[in-house]
């Protein structure tokens, strides 16, 4: 039997939870001008990839590199979730979500 792909799977399933958490958190206290921290993981664990001879342990490395390219995208719609008040916002950001909501009411 070949439990690789259970294995990739769990793995990649592993990384989207961790990811999802930390881009409320990275949202919440740096805002989401800190998505470069994503681009730089995602390409760094890219890079890794494929340098990591045993298949199955570079296929998880590219998994979690892509969950952190797709927590990019994440942290753009988290700011609108908190605009929308689906999540807090930071208090020490008030006037930043305060502004930001006076752009988008003139796009309405």
């Amino acid at each position: 039997m070949n439990f690789n792909g259970i294995i990739v799977g769990a793995a990649v399933f592993l990384s989207i939870g961790i990811c999802h958490p930390a881009v409320i958190k990275m949202e919440y206290y740096l805002g989401k001008q800190s998505w470069w921290i994503w681009l730089v993981a995602g390409l760094g664990f890219s890079a890794l990839s494929l340098f990591v001879q045993n298949d199955t342990i570079s296929t998880i490395i590219g998994g979690f590199a892509f969950s952190c390219l797709w927590a990019i995208h994440e942290m753009f719609l988290q700011e609108k979730r908190v605009l929308r008040g689906w999540f807090p916002e930071n208090p020490a950001r008030h006037g930043y979500y305060e502004k930001r909501r006076k752009e988008m009411e003139g796009k309405l």
